[in-house]
């Protein structure tokens, strides 16, 4: 196939240039844009607590059974093992606020995302400016891991600096639960989390359409 063929083939690839509204396109999906308000819509930053959460509850096992293999079990061992899993806690508590807050500055509290939806899944694509602003948290991320010398902090950066999109297999989808006050359907899967944001006017449709499309999903 010479370019010039390649380029017409190209130019016949339907372009999309989806609004805020849920519409069906040359292409047989339905797109729209959302733009979600960082400081008004929490979910994001509960998500993040919610890791951290279930990272604590891990550390705090995980110390206990360290200590009691040390120094026996009893309420002293328990006492000082919550004080220091609490002082963690909070400790990454703040740090996740302050991280939340410096994301939303940068992105101008405001994350443009770009939906896909078919009858096989939904795709969440970042705008060009929220892949922009991923870019630089990953970069700033890579060179806090680079200074410090640890390579798991280089290569969370790079992660997130690549990571601009996610899909959910409506085949695979386990669980579907409608928050319609933060305009949010949750798409879960086994080893997967995703985030549907769609406004008021088209909410019912797009949850709807997930639902009926989501056989083996427990629908909420």
């Amino acid at each position: 196939m010479t370019m010039e063929e390649e380029k017409k083939i190209k130019k016949r690839k339907p372009r999309i240039k989806c609004n805020y509204r849920v519409q069906l396109y040359e292409d047989g999906k339905y797109h729209w844009m959302y733009d979600l308000h960082l400081l008004k819509n929490p979910s994001v930053l509960i998500d993040v607590y919610k890791m951290l959460g279930i990272t604590m509850v891990i550390f705090f096992f995980i110390l206990f059974v360290i200590h009691s293999c040390s120094e026996g079990l009893n309420v002293e061992t328990f006492g000082t093992v919550i004080n220091i899993v609490a002082v963690i806690a909070a400790i990454f508590f703040v740090l996740g606020l302050l991280g939340y807050l410096l994301y939303a500055a940068i992105s101008g509290w405001v994350y443009t995302v770009h939906f896909i939806l078919d009858e096989k899944g939904v795709v969440h694509k970042q705008s060009p400016k929220a892949k922009k602003v991923a870019k630089r948290i990953g970069f700033l991320t890579m060179m806090a891991g680079l200074l410090s010398r640890r390579p798991s902090v280089m290569g969370s950066g790079a992660l997130a600096a690549s990571r601009t999109s996610m899909s959910s297999d409506f085949s695979v989808v386990r669980k579907v639960k409608a928050l319609r006050r933060i305009n949010t359907i949750k798409v879960n899967e086994p080893f997967g989390k995703n985030r549907v944001y769609v406004c008021d006017e088209d909410f019912d449709f797009v949850y709807d359409y997930i639902c009926s499309h989501c056989p083996k999903a427990k629908i909420l």
